[in-house]
């Protein structure tokens, strides 16, 4: 083993191994230029890669840096690195440690769970950009890529709705009913259990419409508050929805939350049944 050659830090991981990287690189920055290669092993499983990297990094001036949480191979490892005289560093072992200290439960000693959770949180922001593209019914075309369709009149919680469901993870689309507007055709090729329609209490509505034109500077007197127009608005989205086929939730004086439970449970239960 040549100790003048440019030191190399085998990552070993039972994921894609940025965490353990990240420390390496980290460390490294304090000595001199922070100058050396990294080689990284994802996806560690078999104990076969395990003792391959150890001969490998045998030949060189190296260490072993890993993230693995099955027992079995982190004593491998161990072991296998010291008949070699090779450095190892147990990147989560302190850390885990000291949560086993503080926690009821043990930990779950499954790999790639930090990959999984990173995949949850790309697909919440996804579905968040889904929901923000196609609010309001911007684009007809996301109603056909949605996993969940809101229908119903203006201010009904479809938005609300859209990006409580969205950080569910789920790709929400809504589309304002009006009378004077023939919904787009893309509507009727959504598939019925994927949309929802949404009710309210006409008192409730008119008042939420009225404080919205307060809140905007205008006068409440618009036709947009007025009682008779929010009637014919809401027996029109009514009669179209069950003419549509599609459930109806009430949203009256019920917090977000509620309806949204409501609604990931109807879709769920829809996924399930196909």
């Amino acid at each position: 083993m040549d100790n003048t050659a440019l030191p190399v830090v085998y990552v070993l991981s039972d994921s894609i191994g940025e965490t353990a990287e990240f420390v390496v690189k980290a460390a490294a920055s304090q000595f001199n230029s922070g100058h050396i290669e990294i080689r990284r092993i994802p996806f560690v499983y078999e104990s076969d890669t395990v003792m391959e990297v150890v001969e490998e990094a045998s030949e060189f001036n190296s260490i072993i840096a890993y993230t693995l949480v099955l027992t079995e191979l982190k004593e491998q490892l161990e072991k296998a690195a010291a008949e070699k005289d090779i450095p190892t560093v147990d990147i989560l072992g302190p850390m885990m440690g000291a949560f086993t200290q503080v926690m009821e439960n043990g930990p779950r000693m499954e790999p790639g769970l930090m990959r999984r959770l990173d995949e949850e949180y790309f697909h919440r922001i996804a579905a968040i950009e889904f929901a923000v593209k196609y609010d309001d019914g911007k684009d007809p075309r996301g109603l056909l890529r949605a996993d969940v369709v809101l229908i119903g009149v203006s201010r009904t919680s479809k938005t609300p709705l859209s990006m409580y469901l969205a950080h569910k993870r789920l790709k929400v689309a809504n589309l304002p009913l009006v009378p004077e507007v023939e919904p787009p055709e893309e509507l009727y090729m959504v598939p019925l259990n994927k949309v929802v329609g949404l009710t309210i209490n006409s008192q409730q509505l008119y008042d939420i419409r009225v404080e919205r034109l307060k809140t905007l500077g205008l006068t409440t007197s618009a036709n947009y508050a007025n009682i008779k127009r929010i009637l014919e608005e809401l027996e029109y989205s009514e009669k179209f929805m069950k003419k549509l086929g599609c459930p109806i939730f009430d949203v009256s004086n019920k917090a977000v939350e509620e309806v949204a439970n409501y609604i990931f449970q109807f879709i769920k239960k829809g996924s399930m049944t196909k």
